[in-house]
């Protein structure tokens, strides 16, 4: 009968021992902007996601994902302004859960992906306005067709990832554009043209 408030107390000393290495990670991340390591970092692409919603007819929004991001980015806590942020996606990576939607998305109707296969971010400049909050502003290249655009980025956290051991800061970014200001304008309005962007973005610091 000892057998089993053994095996209690094992899975006790188990469990205990996860929330308490769970707190650890949690408490090892920074969350004080001022105190990010300064320098080069370079896009976490498998952890990076690119999400993008419209309307759909007026009935409900309608949601896509990008993968496959590559970017970097220039870093310094003590001068965010002269911050500098280079993101490429693949257009053909687009997604969103129904295979023949996205076959014409990447189509000439809506993406051309083989025509245009990158679509670009590049900073032209970035404006703290709170801490850990930004607008950064830049030239963003979709379908062939250049046009400046301000994303809002937050501040989320640093450290270094318990996984991979390198060091770690993440943002979440967010921003609306007008696909037909880049020619993308089938079925508009039936189709929003008004796109909300949420960006999460994890860069990792060049070694």
């Amino acid at each position: 009968m000892s057998f089993i408030p053994t095996k209690i107390a094992a899975v006790a000393v188990v469990a205990a021992l996860a929330v308490s290495g769970g707190v650890y990670a949690q408490s090892a991340l920074n969350t004080d902007p001022a105190a990010v390591e300064a320098g080069a970092y370079t896009l976490e692409t498998s952890h990076a996601r690119v999400v993008f919603a419209t309307s759909h007819m007026g009935f409900s929004t309608w949601y896509g994902d990008f993968s496959g991001a590559t970017g970097t980015l220039t870093l310094d806590p003590k001068d965010p302004a002269a911050s500098k942020l280079e993101v490429s996606i693949p257009a053909a990576s687009v997604t969103t859960t129904n295979a023949k939607l996205d076959a014409e998305l990447k189509s000439a109707d809506w993406f051309d992906a083989a025509t245009y296969p990158t679509i670009t971010f590049k900073s032209t400049k970035v404006t703290p306005t709170g801490p850990g909050a930004a607008k950064v502003e830049g030239d963003l290249t979709f379908h062939g067709v250049t046009k400046p655009v301000t994303l809002d980025a937050r501040f989320k956290a640093s450290g270094t990832n318990p996984l991979s051991k390198a060091y770690t800061v993440g943002f979440e970014v967010t921003g609306q554009l007008k696909r037909s200001d880049f020619g993308v304008k089938t079925y508009v309005p039936l189709i929003g043209d008004e796109v909300s962007l949420m960006i999460s973005a994890p860069f990792e610091k060049a070694k």
